[in-house]
């Protein structure tokens, strides 16, 4: 039986072999397969019924695709998009700027933290998109202008917290300090104003 063993084998995997017939015997209660015809009950195979699963190899999807029933998509990349910074240059002309002497204080404070905010993005701090620095430019430039600073300042401090969760805690503590002062300055000033001397009442008829 070794012999029809490797006959079926070969036949099995298909290929020159395939030519070769099988019998499937009935041997007693046993079922037996051989090269030869069956000496009592038995048939011969049909070729189709030998060809082997290479197809089947060659057609299934990967195990990870497979298991997941999806057709293969485009790759996502889910890293964060490479920090955008100003360059050199022009962190240099914010330095200038924020030493001119028709700013005021307030603004110059403004110009300072932009530059060292600048210069934190270049070592790789925050995550900042070309739009943020936009939104930077514009408030610098409305630094030179009567009205409308304050709310340009508070724009670009809103950017950078967003952008900069380090940055954003430290501005959050700066305006409790702002409110801060002002609640203590509103409240000296009310003290001021209690302890004021008023004029005397007139009296009537005088």
């Amino acid at each position: 039986m070794l012999k029809a063993s490797l006959v079926l084998a070969a036949a099995l995997m298909g290929g020159n072999a395939m030519a070769a017939e099988v019998w499937k015997c009935q041997v007693g209660d046993q079922i037996k397969y051989s090269d030869r015809p069956c000496q009592a009950a038995g048939e011969a195979l049909p070729a189709r019924s030998l060809q082997g699963n290479v197809v089947d190899a060659a057609v299934k999807p990967p195990p990870a695709q497979a298991a997941s029933g999806a057709a293969a998509g485009p790759v996502v990349d889910a890293r964060p998009p490479a920090n955008v910074c100003p360059a050199e240059l022009e962190i240099s002309a914010m330095e200038t700027r924020a030493s001119s002497i028709s700013l005021s204080p307030e603004a110059k404070a403004f110009m300072r933290d932009e530059v060292r905010r600048a210069r934190q993005c270049r070592k790789g701090q925050g995550r900042y998109i070309a739009a943020d620095w936009d939104i930077s430019r514009q408030a610098q430039a409305a630094q030179s202008s009567s009205s409308g600073a304050q709310d340009a300042r508070r724009r670009a401090e809103d950017m950078h917290s967003a952008a900069d969760p380090g940055e954003g805690d430290r501005i959050s503590s700066m305006r409790e300090q702002e409110r801060a002062q002002r609640e203590a300055q509103r409240r000296q000033d009310q003290r001021l104003q209690n302890q004021a001397p008023r004029p005397p009442a007139s009296i009537p008829g005088r």
